[in-house]
């Protein structure tokens, strides 16, 4: 048991040349807006048959268990409801807020998730609360790890609200509060947010082009440094690494990504960014499996693709369907896998250490089943804090209304952490 701290984030795609223009697009948004499969030999969250006789086990896919709950299909669901409101939840930021800012359909909040081969049971708020009783869990990354976070916040918040404790946070260079804490009395829970958008040391080196230093072997000691204090940490983020940076290991310059970047510390070699993402998950990982004091389950998240169409975020792009993808009408951009199975790789590198120390690695694998749900996005329903129905908006079409498809992240993080009979 932790004890509570006060002290206290189109169709089928047909060329190849598409995806990464498409992924930069939203570059742009990454710096206006709160950011602001190959390889199948992974970790996967299984489960039995059914839903009654279901397993949290993850395990590798050598085993060939009943049912990979990250493989299936978004499927009619118009008997249950969604788990909370815009009227029941008071957690939820004006930029994911669709329903409060007049999202035209609400079809999105008609579809469930159905694994292949069994049922993924609902979210038991109380049975998680219960299961949670005088522990505490942290979240890790960008301003995706935080649309996450609301979703558990106002899910738990049918069963119970957590009251926010410290009152001084730290504020990152960003405007963004370093660390947030949320502690549930009647259970003895703390759910944590950190503001760690590259999860490894970084600073801006210049503001005017948005130049990042970024110390792929260094973990952020701002979440780092408090490990031991939670029993399960949610790590995620990969958005901000398309911002220009020079790269650094070892407290020196060996490389940058691109563009000006390049240019700043003299002749540096320039570095894919897929392979800078999978060195600083790889230290992010290290970290929490090499820590001396953490037991738990340290969980990594996969990215998630946006769905701008006709453009970018400022050039017309937006994100108008109102239905989901069905399975085969949509090829995983070649961005995206590269991205996601850099983050596989990063899991897989780390899994020695975690079995040395006693903490378990997992993969919360969300890329497919959202790539498939490009009807769940803000568009142009979502507003600045504080802001009216006409007020200014940027067109979002990568985060996610709440409520909406990311409550799945938390469907499954449910069954990853709580054992299932």
């Amino acid at each position: 048991m932790k004890s509570h701290k006060s002290n206290t984030s189109s169709p089928r795609r047909s060329a190849a040349i598409a995806a990464p223009v498409a992924f930069l697009l939203f570059l742009g948004l990454v710096s206006l807006y709160d950011l602001t499969l190959s390889d199948r030999r992974y970790l996967r969250i299984y489960g039995g048959a059914s839903s009654s006789s279901s397993s949290s086990s993850v395990a590798s896919s050598s085993s060939a268990p009943a049912c990979d709950l990250t493989r299936g299909e978004w499927v009619p669901d118009a008997a249950e409801a969604p788990y909370y409101s815009n009227l029941t939840c008071p957690f939820i930021d004006d930029h994911q807020n669709c329903m409060k800012f007049g999202k035209p359909s609400l079809e999105f909040l008609r579809w469930r998730w159905r694994p292949d081969g069994c049922d993924l049971p609902r979210f038991d708020a109380a049975r998680f609360l219960e299961a949670m009783r005088g522990k505490s869990i942290a979240f890790v990354g960008d301003s995706l790890a935080r649309n996450h976070f609301k979703s558990l916040l106002c899910i738990l918040s049918t069963v119970a609200r957590p009251v926010e404790v410290g009152t001084d946070p730290e504020i990152d260079v960003t405007g963004r509060a370093v660390r947030r804490d949320y502690y549930y009395g009647s259970h003895d829970f703390t759910a944590s947010l950190f503001w760690s958008p590259f999860l490894v040391k970084a600073n801006i080196s210049n503001a005017t082009l948005g130049m990042w230093d970024v110390h792929l072997d260094e973990a952020d000691g701002r979440w780092a440094a408090h490990v031991a204090d939670f029993d399960h940490v949610v790590l995620s983020g990969t958005n901000w690494f398309l911002r220009q940076s020079v790269y650094y290991e070892g407290g020196r310059a060996v490389a940058c990504n691109g563009g000006a970047s390049c240019g700043v510390c003299g002749n540096l070699t320039e570095r894919a960014v897929p392979l800078a993402l999978r060195a600083a998950s790889r230290t992010a990982l290290g970290a929490v499996a090499s820590h001396e004091g953490f037991r738990g389950k340290a969980i990594l998240r996969t990215l998630t693709p946006a769905h701008f169409e006709n453009g970018g975020w400022n050039t017309g792009g937006d994100c108008v369907r109102t239905r989901p993808y069905r399975r085969g009408d949509r090829t995983l951009g070649a961005f995206e896998a590269e991205y996601r199975s850099a983050q596989v790789e990063a899991l897989r590198e780390t899994k020695a250490a975690a079995r040395t120390n006693g903490a378990e690695l997992l993969l919360l694998d969300i890329t497919e089943a959202m790539d498939l749900r490009p009807d769940g996005h803000p568009s142009r329903y979502g507003h600045p804090p504080g802001g009216s129905v006409e007020g200014d908006f940027v067109v979002d079409c990568l985060h996610w209304c709440l409520p909406g498809p990311i409550d799945l992240w938390s469907e499954l993080l449910f069954h990853m952490l709580l054992p299932q009979h």
